[in-house]
């Protein structure tokens, strides 16, 4: 079983095009992580491990390949240290789970009123321009995604409990990645990292630099890729998943 956590903004969706890599045989979920199912209310790292292990359960899995991207990472490496025993493999996508993986850009996201200012603006302008065919389009072919990923994105964007959630979310961030990554040398799992040379959202520095904290994790950098690893990487990043699996 292959457990998919998304980051932020996003959905369960994310993981649509790796999902088809790994192929009809493989056993996956991908869930929405509390907040970011337009019904529930969002939570820390602790929380979301727990909507994670809630999943494994009602699915009757013992142990899971966890996967999680950008700060799906952070709750994946937070369920790999508090259940070890549920999970099998761990697999970190441009993963912000240091401190060292936080930029200017986030605190300022972060702030109580200016951060809430600039993410709900932003998120309704990028939301509405996926909406817009036209547009929509012209985006897809920039960034190499497909564009029913994209228009379904905006629906996302435009929900009003996602700004909530994101808002909250980068606060969580800065609140509760250090005690994260305090606890990083007590993962067990084997682990393996995958960052983009041309990540400028989570540097590849700051993933050899976890890399280095978690024992025995190997590392993985995938030239000319960017933060969205998922959406234009995914036969490369299904392929990566099913060695970790394989070797668990």
């Amino acid at each position: 079983m292959i457990l998919l956590l998304h980051g932020q903004p996003g959905s369960g969706r994310d993981w649509e095009q790796v999902q088809r890599a790994l192929g009809p045989g493989v056993r996956t979920t991908a869930i929405d992580r509390p907040g970011w199912d337009g019904r529930s209310s969002p939570t820390d790292l602790a929380g979301n491990a727990m909507a994670a292990l809630a999943t494994l359960d009602s699915e009757q899995v013992p142990r899971a390949t966890v996967v999680g991207h950008s700060l799906g990472a952070a709750v994946a490496a937070w369920l790999a240290i508090e259940r070890p025993e549920r999970v099998a493999a761990l697999v970190l996508a441009a993963p912000s789970v240091t401190c060292a993986s936080l930029n200017r850009l986030d605190r300022i996201l972060a702030t109580p009123v200016l951060g809430a200012l600039i993410a709900g603006g932003a998120m309704a302008g990028a939301g509405s321009a996926l909406r817009t065919p036209r547009l929509r389009r012209r985006i897809a072919g920039a960034l190499g995604l497909e564009e029913a990923y994209l228009q379904k994105a905006g629906g996302t964007l435009l929900h009003p409990n996602s700004w909530r959630t994101f808002v909250t979310e980068q606060r969580m961030l800065f609140r509760e990645l250090p005690r994260l990554e305090r606890r990083l040398s007590e993962i067990s799992p084997p682990t393996t990292i995958v960052t983009g040379t041309a990540d400028r959202i989570v540097s590849s520095a700051s993933a050899s630099r976890l890399a280095a904290e978690i024992p025995r994790a190997g590392l993985i950098r995938l030239p000319g890729a960017t933060h969205l690893l998922p959406q234009q990487r995914p036969v490369e990043l299904a392929e990566i998943i099913l060695d970790a699996s394989r070797r668990a």
